[in-house]
């Protein structure tokens, strides 16, 4: 089955689709694994208050645009991070913990793994709505991304202060899951920004690679 990138001039109806039929089964199945055995029940639905607000916002534009199948697999990637992490809070992630042992490092890094990936995978999704969505220009539509994830990224911090502090001080350290760290923000804020850089600093040159092989034809 033809598989689709932001540059393609079609896209497969849902229920034609089995990459999307495939993203969605295999999400939904992780998202009701993560609630039945999350450890802390607040916090999940602390978690995925936005990955609900997210899920509508694809639901109800998906008639009007349709993203490409690779932005779909980015999306796919990086909501199953997120509610992995919120099915254990951030902290005490299995997997960061996992990581933490195999790299001595001082901490879980689960919490930068996903903020970094917030950049580095919706980078491109958001490249092809300004682009084939929204009409923008091509320079446009490359930096917007980059700066979005910026803004994006320092919001969600505000949002998470005051979540933690003055909406619901019980989960103020499973929800932030700052382990200690004075710049936790401001480190997770410079990560997502990286991610979004090198994303797309790569879907720059991989399309400057492809252009020059096509004029050297």
């Amino acid at each position: 089955m033809p598989f689709s990138v932001a540059v393609s001039t079609f896209r497969t109806p849902v229920k034609k689709n089995y990459w999307l039929i495939a993203f969605i089964v295999l999400f939904f199945a992780l998202w009701i694994s993560t609630l039945v055995g999350t450890s802390d029940l607040n916090n999940w639905f602390l978690e995925n208050t936005l990955t609900f607000i997210f899920l509508i916002f694809l639901f109800v534009t998906y008639k009007k645009y349709q993203f490409s199948d690779l932005s779909y697999l980015l999306i796919f990637v990086y909501i199953c991070l997120h509610v992995y992490g919120a099915k254990y809070t951030y902290a005490e992630n299995p997997l960061g913990y996992y990581l933490q042992d195999l790299f001595h490092t001082k901490r879980n890094h689960y919490d930068r793994i996903v903020h970094f990936s917030f950049g580095f995978l919706l980078a491109y999704p958001m490249r092809e709505l300004f682009l084939r969505w929204l009409g923008y220009p091509v320079r446009v539509s490359w930096l917007l991304p980059i700066e979005i994830t910026l803004s994006v990224s320092a919001f969600y911090e505000l949002i998470e202060w005051a979540v933690a502090d003055l909406f619901f001080p019980a989960q103020g350290d499973a929800y932030l899951g700052t382990q200690g760290d004075i710049w936790d923000a401001q480190k997770d804020i410079f990560l997502a920004f990286s991610g979004a850089i090198i994303a797309t600093t790569i879907v720059s040159v991989i399309k400057k690679w492809i252009w020059s092989g096509e004029e050297k034809k």
